[in-house]
């Protein structure tokens, strides 16, 4: 591609259409293409070249990837949010680096007292180390106090990446999102199995099917006192 390149530029300089150009352009450069030109591009020591370039990469990526790094996501497993009910928000972190990630500190603000309360587990947590290739799950259980439409944005975790460094990295969970928590009426009317619903049904329907019942047991007793007193005869 060198050699084709070189071939390029020097006819475009030698034509009459570009010579002006060619004038203005720096000596080394005009020597650099000419060369190439002259002279064919050493394939073998271009291999090399790239083979000791890859080489470097990939020691490059094996030291980035010795140190700790951290997924967290934040997660609400409920499919209905609603009120005064409880919701459980769950926490997973991964250790995708090479290293045994220290000191880490997960802490979430989002939820705020006036509208939420911690029935179970904590919002802030610490773990001391957690290994190479390993995750942890931490959950928590809330309760909404009110009804209404909350965005649920990220948690703030902290940790140093391996023992040697002294530097805190800092990262943030994934977004759950805006969701909607529903009142509790509107679930229980939906949702709930009806118990007094029915039952009330039950009573106000109780005259209108009773009381046809007993006229008609009243007569099919008659009946069947006639036809007794019949067949006697």
């Amino acid at each position: 591609p060198l050699y084709t390149l070189s071939r390029y530029v020097t006819s475009s300089l030698s034509s009459t259409r570009f010579f002006a150009s060619a004038a203005a352009i720096p000596t080394s450069v005009a020597q650099l293409a000419y060369l190439f030109h002259c002279k064919p591009v050493n394939f073998t020591m271009l291999r090399i070249l790239a083979g000791v370039l890859c080489l470097l990469l990939v020691h490059a990526a094996e030291e980035e990837v010795t140190e700790a790094r951290l997924l967290v996501q934040k997660r609400i497993l409920n499919k209905f949010l609603v009120e005064g009910k409880d919701i459980i928000v769950d926490y997973n972190i991964y250790n995708v680096g090479g290293s045994a990630a220290l000191d880490i500190k997960l802490s979430d603000n989002s939820f705020n007292p006036a509208y939420f309360e911690v029935t179970s587990g904590l919002l802030s947590f610490k773990l001391n180390r957690l290994a190479p290739g390993s995750n942890v799950t931490h959950t928590v259980v809330i309760r909404p106090l009110t009804f209404g439409y909350f965005n649920f944005t990220s948690a703030d975790v902290s940790y140093r990446t391996s023992e040697d460094s002294q530097e805190l990295q800092f990262a943030h969970t994934a977004e759950p999102g805006q969701g909607g928590i529903m009142p509790v009426r509107d679930f229980d009317r939906k949702f709930s199995p009806h118990v007094t619903d029915w039952l009330a049904f039950a009573i106000m329907t109780l005259p209108s099917l009773g009381i046809p019942f007993v006229l008609w047991f009243n007569s099919k007793s008659k009946y069947e006192n006639i036809v007794k007193q019949f067949k006697k005869h």
